[in-house]
């Protein structure tokens, strides 16, 4: 059994050098201080595996076990780490295997790069064996994409790919390298891409677009502030904290956002969305000033567009000119990076405290505990809840894991309960939804940040997407936990079909393994709860141990989520049952 090392990537290559296109991909790779990558091998990418294999006490290279698993890793990576997560597979199915990774990476702005093998520049366009036009699958969910046909365009592409992926609005890249390049000799030296012409990832935020949100902030009576993951790809935590603070304005956040501000923060009045809390939701169409910080204004956040905000004057904060008006027209667009502009802004704010204000959130979460939230996570019915999970999950690890989800029931309950003191801590498919992505997510956390908890809470159905994963846990003796909440449905089409399609569950019941068998047979210490009484000292036991753990909870199978917004309704026609 291999165990997960720390290695520093360490080059040599400074000086011009004569290797092959093979090798100068995994010297490209140590320039840019990779020093993890996930992938799995075939004909057209087997020279850098080869090389690969001479550099393995520099370079990590965890094997999935399947291409979309290696993008999910990466990603997972890239968001606790904050660094480029790295995947790489072959032409053909490998490359085409990537792409649901890709469209999540781009949705979601995570930076990876994913470099693909490709046949010979010869038979491009012939339908040779393994053969894929992944340039133009991918164009569409990429935000640079390239291919590389001959060896000595291996360095240019490479530090182009590391810098759109980590730069302004962060996304993914794809590299298509032929097989006569990676053969091929190059006289090698690597520069880093400082810069891309008619590229500008970081604008300078306008002063007098400060000037004008400062002045409609301090004159508001009730602003709200609404931030997302631009924040905490900015790293502007802190500046977000002392924005809040001084101006005293109550501040919600998207699910891709969770974690930028504590929990507990008094000012923290919870999550915005379809199955976000009540008041940040209903206030929005009461508030006077929406301050909209690094969000990009998905329909999961708005509802209905037409009546979304429209008492307010919009103030919003992005890096990315093309999120600007796309959705909601914003009265004044700072355009920048969240950092450099809340730097910039709060010299302007006055102090203030806005507590009648405040306390009309505080009135609506009553309202929301008393009807819900009461109901989810101290349940005096009999079956288990997703919410009480959650909270056992907070209280072992004392609000400090990092918890990953995959997509359903089980990914709205773990971001609505689960509890963060630390930022980079919330790990989830947020735009395009992808179900089977907690497990590898999870992998590439954990390994990403080794000195933290990582948590996956997964409904049985996006379990059974990657399940093989667990292979991964093994081999590389990865200590992450794993939580199935087994509703043997596939929760969230189920309850859709319980309240709009009068009851008529077409396919989504589930018909599961013996879950725990499964993890055994992966070598993973394993058990089930399916009673109250058990639940507590299982998730205990879980979080106690300092080696992989699999806990199936057998929870209620008609149990639904809300608040909800029902789809095409209105922030303001949320309902709580």
């Amino acid at each position: 059994m291999e165990t997960v090392k720390e290695k520093k990537a360490v080059s040599k290559t400074k000086e011009t050098i004569t290797i092959s296109g093979a090798e100068a991909i995994i010297h490209c790779l140590l320039e840019e201080g990779v020093d993890l990558l996930f992938g799995y091998p075939g004909g057209a990418i087997m020279p850098v595996y080869d090389e690969l294999y001479k550099f393995q006490d520099r370079l990590t290279h965890i094997l999935t076990r399947h291409e979309q698993g290696a993008t999910h890793a990466a990603q997972g990576y890239a968001r606790v780490s904050g660094r480029v997560g790295v995947a790489m597979a072959t032409s053909g199915p490998g490359a085409t295997n990537l792409v649901t990774g890709l469209a999540d990476a781009q949705i979601d702005s995570t930076p990876m790069v994913c470099i693909t093998g490709q046949v010979p520049r010869h038979l491009l366009g012939s339908d040779a064996f393994q053969e894929t036009d992944i340039i133009g699958i991918s164009t569409p969910v990429t935000k640079w994409n390239c291919q590389v046909t001959e060896a000595s365009q291996i360095p240019e592409a490479m530090a182009k790919a590391f810098y759109i992926a980590r730069s302004g609005r962060p996304g993914p890249v794809l590299v298509d390298i032929t097989k006569n390049a990676q053969f091929e000799e190059l006289e090698f030296s690597y520069e880093k891409c400082t810069g891309v012409r008619s590229y500008n990832p970081r604008p300078t935020p306008r002063t007098d677009a400060i000037s004008e949100a400062a002045e409609l902030i301090n004159s508001a009576k009730k602003p709200f502030i609404v931030w997302g993951q631009g924040v905490i790809l900015g790293k502007a935590e802190e500046d977000l904290k002392a924005f809040v603070e001084k101006a005293g304005i109550p501040a919600a956040w998207t699910i891709m956002g969770a974690s930028a501000l504590d929990t507990a923060h008094p000012l923290n009045v919870g999550m915005v969305g379809m199955h976000g809390n009540y008041g940040p939701n209903i206030l929005t169409n009461e508030c006077d000033v929406l301050i909209a910080i690094g969000m990009r204004f998905d329909d999961r956040v708005t509802g209905r567009l037409e009546d979304y905000a429209k008492q307010a004057k919009v103030i919003h904060f992005e890096i990315d000119p093309a999120e600007i008006n796309k959705n909601v027209h914003a009265d004044v667009a700072v355009l920048g990076d969240a950092k450099e502009s809340l730097e910039l802004l709060l010299p302007l704010i006055n102090a203030n405290s806005h507590e009648a204000w405040h306390n009309l959130f505080k009135e609506k979460y009553k309202i929301e505990f008393d009807t819900v939230i009461k109901n989810d996570i101290h349940p005096t019915k009999e079956g288990l809840t997703m919410g009480e999970v959650v909270e056992e999950i907070n209280i072992a690890s004392g609000n400090k894991a990092v918890i990953v989800t995959d997509v359903g029931q089980h990914q709205m309950i773990g971001c609505r309960y689960a509890k963060f003191k630390e930022s980079k801590s919330n790990i989830t498919s947020g735009g395009l939804g992808t179900m089977g992505f907690a497990l590898p997510a999870a992998i590439g956390a954990k390994m990403g940040a080794m000195d933290r908890e990582v948590v996956a809470i997964i409904g049985d159905g996006g379990y059974q997407m990657t399940i093989q994963e667990l292979g991964v846990i093994f081999q590389h003796n990865v200590p992450v936990k794993i939580v199935v909440l087994n509703n043997d449905h596939l929760g969230m089409v189920r309850q859709w079909q319980e309240l709009f399609f009068e009851k008529r569950y077409a396919s989504t019941v589930m018909v599961n393994p013996d879950f725990v068998k499964i993890a055994e047979g992966y070598h993973i210490e394993a058990t089930c709860v399916s009673e109250r009484k058990n639940l507590k000292d299982a998730v205990q036991k879980m979080m106690a141990s300092d080696k992989p753990f699999f806990l199936e909870v057998k929870v209620e199978q008609e149990d639904n989520v809300f608040p909800m917004i029902p789809s095409g309704a209105s922030v303001s026609e949320i309902r709580l049952k």
